[in-house]
């Protein structure tokens, strides 16, 4: 890992995020920014491989300071940091190519989740990776495709909604009463109905198709 830049308007969020993350031997070093053009100074001279994002960031706001992060960054993985009903700013983030999110409360057991995730994606990527094949428009099977709903049981909504407020397998365990493997095991049940590879793909599409608001 090169590092984490945790980019927050918030002078005490920063301070809190920065603390909890210097025990997160993969996210080391840790860098904090208070604007988009302080992330992208930092940025530019430690090559992050994860940013975390204040959702509510002052302007230029988040969506400028992802575009310009890309230009210098291209590589880092974008976590936005956001409350659990602010699903506006989660919807704009993901299309813009967030990775997911995570409150401003975060704990150190969630940032570690993060950094293995990410860890874990970078070492299975090929290091010049294939251009995407060219598909011929199949106008018929994407009108058939559109009208296919995934039907996911009561207990895998309830697991997807946990996840798009922010909560952990095991806070999600804990809210439905059941164990953190039980909720994983919903998890990637729920990952395999909806084409998800991760979480915030899975609220995406979730949130896309009408099954959680």
């Amino acid at each position: 890992m090169a590092g984490v830049v945790v980019c927050h308007a918030s002078a005490s969020v920063r301070e809190r995020i920065v603390v909890t993350s210097l025990g997160v031997p993969l996210l080391a070093p840790v860098r904090a920014a208070a604007s988009a053009d302080e992330l992208v100074v930092l940025a530019r001279r430690l090559a992050p491989t994860v940013v975390l994002l204040d959702a509510d960031l002052p302007t230029p706001g988040p969506g400028e300071a992802m575009r310009r992060l890309a230009q210098v960054a291209p590589h880092a993985a974008v976590v936005v940091l956001a409350g659990p009903d602010d699903t506006e700013s989660l919807v704009r983030a993901l299309a813009l190519g967030a990775r997911g999110f995570l409150t401003p409360e975060v704990n150190r057991a969630e940032l570690a989740a993060v950094a293995a995730h990410v860890h874990a994606v970078a070492s299975m990527a090929p290091a010049t990776p294939p251009p995407p094949p060219r598909e011929e428009p199949r106008p018929r099977e994407t009108k058939e495709n559109e009208k296919t709903q995934p039907v996911l049981t009561r207990r895998e909504l309830e697991v997807l909604v946990g996840m798009s407020n922010g909560r952990s397998n095991a806070q999600i365990g804990q809210d439905l009463y059941l164990s953190e493997d039980t909720v994983k095991t919903h998890a990637r049940r729920l990952f395999r109905k909806l084409g998800a590879s991760d979480r915030a793909q899975a609220v995406a599409i979730g949130m896309r198709r009408g099954l959680i608001q």
